[in-house]
């Protein structure tokens, strides 16, 4: 921030003394967080993976940091909240006087016109600035690398867009059905340019769903990355709806297909240079190829069915994520409610923790919908509900189901997700 002071950006390095010495010395906490909700506090604690210690969280906005600054030593990178704050920069201008050259300072609040944004990270000279609500993706992709301090990194993650690998613990657990929808109400609500990728280059059905005939190159991009360019994905892109394409194909069963990891890894990055998401139909358990997707996937999605064997599946692909993205895996129940099946409470204790999302039964609606190449989110409230806090998770924007929202909440969202 420029005052005539020095900027908000930069805060003292207590740790070495200086112009803090009288305010305290210690080892500096690596983030320090004041937020004023429950929710952002869960977000950066899921979002983030730091050592015991150098997280400090704290309820309270950007005037009881400044207050509690004056007395206490400044971590590396400061996280502030301006929500509900009468006049937040001057907020922001209290924290000019107790931060000196060294410390990052990242705000989050409830504005999302773009201006502000620009006000903040451009003339008050902020890290970053986030519109709430604050995801455990969002903590991961916007601010992680802040905590890096290392400016390749943070404009890397900034470009490319975020990878969702939705993965069915076991057949017929009707992940593609989630994939499908997922991608659907994602480009609906945060308006980003979104890529429905069908791994399974035999038998996949996200084309039928969609009343789409699948391309013939998908394989071929697989095979034979040296062969992938723009204008080879320009003819293998399906295009469904304004802002959703797919990639998929259609192998005849008696083909063998042979995707390397070459291939899967450099389509992957190509889709996330041309979208803000990329939703992965992934085939289970995943050949060698097919973990170069989910090694790129900063969301995986597990799909289980109310059965024994669900349970058992559910817990034994936990085991195969990368350490990392295990972090933001989630599990969805599907077909909660399924005559015969097993209750939500007999699920939860199977898991040893509840879902992190459940999809009820819908036995007319999916099959029909499937039937007619008609995506059944056009036509269920209960779907779009259902699937609105995973949407929610992974755009950061709510989804009509939760609340509405405002049109340029949606076009902010659409840029803060590019």
């Amino acid at each position: 921030m420029r005052t005539e002071q020095r900027p908000v950006h930069e805060a003292p390095d207590i740790a070495r003394g200086g112009a803090a010495e009288g305010r305290g010395a210690g080892r500096r906490a690596q983030l320090l967080a004041f937020v004023t909700d429950e929710e952002s506090e869960a977000a950066l604690r899921g979002g983030l993976n730091l050592p015991s210690g150098q997280l400090q969280l704290r309820r309270g906005h950007a005037l009881v940091a400044a207050a509690m600054l004056e007395r206490e030593p400044a971590p590396e990178t400061l996280l502030v909240d301006i929500s509900g704050l009468a006049d937040p920069l001057g907020a922001l201008e209290a924290l000019a006087h107790v931060c000196t050259p060294d410390v990052g300072v990242i705000v989050i609040g409830e504005r999302t016109d773009i201006g502000f944004y620009r006000q903040l990270t451009r003339d008050l000279m902020i890290a970053e600035y986030l519109a709430k609500p604050i995801t455990r993706d969002l903590a991961a992709r916007l601010v992680a690398p802040h905590l890096l301090r290392d400016a390749g990194q943070v404009a890397a993650a900034r470009r490319s867009g975020q990878v969702v690998a939705v993965c069915g613990v076991r057949g017929g657990s009707g992940a593609t059905t989630v994939a499908v929808n997922l991608a659907l109400q994602m480009a609906d609500v945060a308006r980003g340019h979104v890529a429905l990728l069908d791994l399974h280059l035999r038998g996949g059905t996200a084309g039928l769903m969609l009343g789409v005939q699948a391309s013939t190159g998908l394989r071929v991009a697989l095979e034979d990355p040296e062969r992938v360019d723009s204008l080879f994905l320009d003819r293998v892109v399906i295009p469904i709806e304004e802002r959703l394409r797919l990639i998929a194909a259609d192998e005849p069963l008696e083909s063998a297909p042979a995707p390397t990891e070459e291939g899967v890894r450099r389509l992957v990055e190509m889709l996330q240079q041309r979208f803000n998401q990329v939703v992965i139909d992934m085939p289970m358990p995943p050949g060698k190829a097919e973990r170069a997707a989910l090694d790129m996937a900063r969301h995986v999605v597990l799909v289980m069915s109310p059965d024994v064997a669900g349970i058992r599946d559910a817990i034994a692909a936990r085991k195969l994520l990368p350490a990392e993205g295990a972090l933001r895996a989630m599990t969805v129940l599907n077909r909660a409610g399924l005559p015969g099946g097993l209750t939500l409470k007999l699920v939860e204790q199977g898991l040893g923790a509840a879902p992190d999302l459940v999809i009820p039964d819908l036995p007319q609606l999916l099959p029909r919908a499937a039937n007619l190449g008609q995506p059944a989110l056009r036509q269920s409230v209960q779907l779009r509900r259902a699937l609105a806090p995973l949407t929610r998770e992974i755009t950061a924007v709510r989804a009509p189901a939760e609340g509405a929202g405002s049109w340029l909440a949606r076009q902010f969202a659409r840029w803060r997700a590019a």
